[in-house]
């Protein structure tokens, strides 16, 4: 009998361990709009089209551009023409929306902010959102229609096509000032904001910053596009100070360096040096994170440089690499928010990538194979 004792005792003990584990109670304590995003909300229409279709929008099959005044019918035309799909999109939303679904349970933990239009497509945007159960809260306005980002399908090509107009009009005191929707900004204990967002209101990022710093919260943002480091490098420096997580792929961080002298090109110097860059909350040590396609994603936080593989896809299975980097930040945003340790956070980033490039648009499975 005395030989079963400690093993009654291990297994109580066991018991016990597991329902102390983080990644085992984490989720239970997760609340409506713990996380926070802002952003470019975009309505995305995606159709197989046609070769005229094309040609007559000057388009290429393969491309990303923003759209033209010879582009302005093209929104309507497609939709009329073809046989189209509607998704919630915008880098921002697009990763907000992942987080909520790999999170799953409960729903509206990602609260996201943004500028629509007060027309249909606004409204096929809100109810988008609804149904990826985002807690979304637009700034609605009437001088400028919704933005969208028509996704013109051709065989296995996409030529993307995006009109920002109403997303362009955010206003901090119209909306984010607003008492009802900065308590939802209080109630966030991790804030995502993608570097596109620079160039539409810099003064909405340093208020959600400065609050995120000053009550020891988590405030993460992208780099997002070349452009973003070169054209709206003083915006971007001028938030830097207050980021906790910084992402960006390899092309970002390599035009970063540039733009910032850091005299290398080595891809885990760049990731050392914008982490050594100086930071407000010191309480927190600043960690980035640098994809790179199929190739090892880089995280530098503190003196430690670490790598992670990326997992092995085939790539006739690849289908769409457009969501890679949103879903990625997705991933890793929904193990964050459920404080869960960092190179868990990875694994999840790395997954919900992975899932999304095996699909057409930033669009998921009911729901994720993710343990």
């Amino acid at each position: 009998m005395a030989s079963d004792e400690p093993k009654a005792k291990k297994l109580k003990l066991s018991r016990e361990e597991k329902k102390e584990s983080p990644t085992k109670k984490a989720p239970a304590k997760l609340s409506p709009n713990s996380l926070f995003g802002m952003g470019n909300p975009l309505l995305d229409i995606s159709a197989v089209v046609d070769k005229d279709f094309l040609d007559k929008y000057t388009l290429k099959p393969n491309d990303q551009i923003l759209a033209e005044d010879k582009h302005k019918e093209l929104f309507e035309e497609i939709v009329k023409k073809f046989k189209v799909e509607y998704h919630a999109g915008g880098a921002t939303q697009n990763s907000i929306k992942i987080a909520q679904w790999m999170i799953q349970e409960p729903h509206n933990v990602g609260t996201f902010f943004g500028c629509i239009g007060k027309d249909k497509f606004g409204e096929i945007l809100k109810q988008k959102a609804e149904e990826g159960h985002i807690d979304a809260h637009y700034y609605e306005q009437d001088e400028e229609p919704t933005g969208t980002c028509a996704a013109c399908i051709t065989g296995d090509n996409r030529s993307l096509v995006a009109n920002l107009a109403a997303a362009n009009c955010y206003k901090k005191d119209k909306h984010l000032d607003l008492e009802e929707n900065w308590k939802l900004v209080e109630k966030a204990k991790v804030y995502y904001i993608a570097g596109f967002f620079l160039t539409v209101s810099l003064e909405s990022i340093l208020k959600v910053a400065k609050h995120a710093s000053e009550n020891n919260k988590l405030f993460c943002l992208n780099l997002s596009a070349p452009f973003i480091c070169q054209f709206f490098k003083d915006n971007l420096m001028q938030v830097m100070p207050y980021v906790d997580v910084l992402f960006g792929n390899e092309t970002e961080a390599s035009t970063f360096a540039k733009e910032q002298d850091f005299e290398t090109k080595d891809i885990k110097e760049i990731a050392k040096k914008a982490q050594a860059l100086p930071k407000v909350n010191t309480k927190r040590q600043r960690i980035v994170v640098l994809t790179q396609g199929k190739d090892e994603t880089v995280m530098a936080l503190s003196d430690k440089i670490e790598t992670f593989t990326v997992l092995k896809i085939d790539p006739k299975d690849i289908v769409d690499t457009n969501g890679a980097g949103d879903a990625f930040v997705g991933g890793f945003l929904s193990g964050l928010v459920q404080e869960k340790p960092l190179d868990q956070c990875v694994r999840a980033a790395h997954y919900s990538a992975n899932v999304i490039i095996r699909r057409a648009g930033c669009t998921f499975p009911e729901k994720p194979d993710f343990k």
